[in-house]
């Protein structure tokens, strides 16, 4: 179980669009180290199996203002139906694998095909991100084929090392960027008025218990 982080919060008086960003991944693969580079600026060198941690950071993005909520989930096998309800709530997925690994790489296509289906829709914004760049001499993936996986489901790419922060704030804004553009369009496409909106049904899905929420800090991207 992972050791709990904190973060100084950060407050705002404006109003902010949040946004649940989902972490999915493999065993191993680095997501932890990712978020936590993303979002307190340090390097998690020890292996510490995730069940489930959740951050938050606020960012200007197209010159609005977000709120992502980033849930950084298990990779491990036993706990795959707790995936699936991260699939249900999540509004955006940073797809994880790690270059090192072949068998992380094919999983992802997997999990891709798994958010589609509990969406139920063609497209999604997803980002595949393939961590450990910097382990160059055990890459077992090539950046190439990571790139062409990526091409052919219609989604960004980037290698990333959270050890030497290279793509990580690139990775998390350009899908919050794509998230946010996914929304309006949304949006635009069925417009429904306060008057008529439907009554909410029942209460939303409770989300598994969760450690405590980590929260810090700031970034801006024009």
């Amino acid at each position: 179980m992972s050791t709990a982080r904190k973060s100084s919060v950060v407050q705002t008086s404006t109003p902010q669009k949040e946004i649940q960003v989902v972490v999915i991944g493999g065993g191993g693969v680095g997501k932890s180290a990712l978020t936590v580079q993303f979002i307190q600026g340090h390097f998690i060198d020890e292996y510490d199996p995730t069940i489930e941690d959740s951050y938050r950071k606020e960012c200007i993005v197209d010159s609005e203002p977000v709120s992502l909520d980033i849930l950084d989930t298990a990779g491990q096998e036993e706990y795959s139906a707790m995936r699936e309800q991260y699939m249900r709530t999540g509004m955006a997925f940073l797809l994880v694998y790690s270059v090192t690994s072949r068998s992380s790489f094919e999983e992802t296509q997997a999990f891709h095909k798994q958010i589609l289906r509990i969406k139920d829709t063609e497209k999604f914004p997803v980002v595949l991100v393939g961590n450990k760049s910097d382990l160059e001499s055990e890459r077992e993936v090539t950046f190439e084929e990571g790139q062409r996986a990526a091409n052919l489901i219609g989604i960004s790419f980037f290698e990333t090392s959270a050890k030497n922060r290279v793509n990580v704030e690139e990775a998390f804004l350009t899908l919050t960027k794509q998230t946010l553009k996914f929304q309006r369009a949304q949006s635009q496409a069925r417009p429904v008025s306060a008057a008529t909106a439907p009554a909410p049904r029942g209460n939303p899905v409770p989300r598994p218990v969760k450690k405590e929420e980590k929260r810090n800090g700031c970034c801006i991207v024009c």
